[in-house]
């Protein structure tokens, strides 16, 4: 960034903390809240300017925020009347500040100077070790072969801000193997926010401490329903440290959600109301959920969830986010969300992956690459092939319960990766292009028309903003019909390889 930039950024962050400060401190002494959070909402209207908030939005908010009652409004005060408040201060400037309204500011623009995606978060391993080896996990396979140095992430982070990046998940493995650096890296960038995947296994109370003084890191803890179906699949012993790992976090007033993977075998389990009450009144706040993915040579098919349960996860997770419930916890699912991130997100468009060898891979389950950090800055990995590809091709579907170029359109993943001269990165066990979406042919074929069925007789709202490429955003009618020389499918509204 030039001088008159930096300097610019140095004082709106400046404005932001004393505003942030004053508005805890009111909330401290049991003020009127409403008025600071519709304080705070015009801010942050008059911050993006006229291009940037969409006003129908901010007044929907501020509507919200008028009323105390709102589940919303009684979740947001539940978070902050349980967080630490240095911890809450730190947390609110770098991700509501930095990523939210700096960033994407940033990274809107450069999309359009650059002509290629740029994400709004950076997910990468520090190390593929573990001291777990979970049932078809590819990562429990990989040994302690591969790790980041200090350098390689300070460089992710350092080059992703630059872009507008300011929010970095870290995977692995489990990442407080590396703990050391992790700690490192959140000191030296304080203005970004870091969240970890987490097993729990490695949160101790040192770590609390540190994190909390720090306020710029978060977790995301693996949790797969009871201590049964947990367990089972994560070894016994498992659920208890998540257990005291939550006792901690709360202790501290360190806010923290939940990491769950969805098989077969847990699905109802990790979907239980009395579950998520459970985890709520833990301190999780949110949690994020991850369909099964057939990914490695390890991995094992059968745990997939079947269509009746795909069915089920949609509808109850929505539930659990409506006015109808009043759990404190907001579940995001990162398979059935497409419509409100506009479909896939991999490939940089809102995300993509950085292994611990350094290969930049646009999503964390798909493992090709054609670029790597310790040869490419993070532009050009954005540039490179496969990435462009992407770029290029996203939406992979139209309906967005059918977004992932892999689990329900196989073919184009095949097409990008064979086009692009893209390679494996699968340490341990190579897995071809076709073996690994072959696994999800049948599943694809199956999930499509129920899919359908569901898109066709739900509510859709366009997004104002969908990071497509500028044809597609200018000519919309054209965007189902277009992937790199597909061919359309008459009888939906995915594209298929022609």
């Amino acid at each position: 960034m030039s001088a008159i930039t930096n300097f610019k950024h140095h004082t709106e962050r400046k404005a932001f903390k004393v505003a942030i400060d004053s508005f805890l401190k009111k909330l401290d002494k049991s003020e009127d809240r409403t008025g600071t959070y519709l304080r705070l909402v015009d801010m942050a209207e008059k911050f993006w300017g006229k291009n940037g908030a969409n006003k129908d939005t901010m007044d929907q908010v501020r509507e919200y925020l008028k009323d105390p009652e709102n589940r919303w409004v009684k979740f947001i005060n539940r978070v902050i009347d349980e967080t630490d408040p240095k911890y809450a201060r730190n947390f609110i400037l770098n991700l509501g500040y930095e990523a939210f309204f700096h960033g994407t500011k940033m990274i809107r623009a450069n999309r359009e100077k650059y002509g290629c995606n740029i994400p709004w978060l950076i997910l990468f391993d520090p190390t593929d070790a573990c001291n777990m080896h979970c049932i078809g996990c590819w990562s429990g396979t990989y040994g302690h072969k591969h790790n980041l140095s200090f350098e390689d992430m300070d460089k992710i982070v350092t080059e992703g801000k630059e872009l507008g990046t300011y929010l970095y998940m870290l995977t692995g493995g489990e990442p407080l193997v590396r703990k050391k650096d992790i700690l490192r890296l959140a000191e030296k960038h304080n203005d970004a926010m870091f969240a970890l995947f987490d097993n729990s296994t490695l949160i101790d109370e040192e770590l609390c401490r540190e994190v909390v003084r720090l306020g710029n890191i978060t977790f995301m803890l693996s949790i797969e329903g009871t201590p049964d179906t947990n367990d089972a699949r994560r070894g016994t012993g498992h659920y208890d440290a998540v257990m005291k790992a939550m006792d901690l976090l709360k202790k501290y007033g360190i806010v923290f959600g939940t990491s769950i993977c969805y098989t077969r075998d847990n699905i109802e389990a990790v979907t239980d109301p009395k579950f998520l009450e459970f985890i709520s009144n833990k301190g999780a706040r949110f949690g994020f959920y991850f369909h099964y993915m057939p990914v490695g040579n390890n991995a094992v098919p059968e745990l997939m969830p079947t269509l009746e349960q795909r069915k089920m996860i949609i509808e109850r997770l929505r539930w659990v986010r409506s006015s109808e419930s009043d759990i404190g916890f907001f579940p995001m699912d990162f398979q059935n969300d497409g419509e409100f991130v506009g479909g896939c997100i991999a490939g940089g468009r809102n995300y993509f992956h950085i292994n611990a060898n350094g290969d930049a891979e646009p999503c964390v389950f798909i493992h090709f690459s054609n670029t790597n950090i310790h040869e490419n800055s993070i532009l050009e990995m954005l540039q490179s092939p496969l990435f462009m590809a992407y770029h290029e091709g996203q939406p992979f579907n139209r309906n967005h319960l059918r977004p992932c170029p892999m689990l329900e359109n196989p073919d184009l993943l095949r097409e990008m990766v064979e086009k692009t001269d893209a390679h494996g990165t699968n340490f341990e066990s190579e897995e071809s292009v076709d073996d690994l979406c072959a696994k999800c042919d049948d599943y694809s074929k199956e999930w499509a028309p129920v899919a359908d069925d569901i898109w066709d007789h739900q509510f859709h709202r366009k997004r104002a903003y969908e990071n497509y490429t500028r044809e597609k955003r200018e000519h919309p009618e054209l965007a189902a019909f277009q992937h790199m020389g597909a061919s359309s499918d008459n009888n939906n509204n995915t594209v298929k390889a022609g």
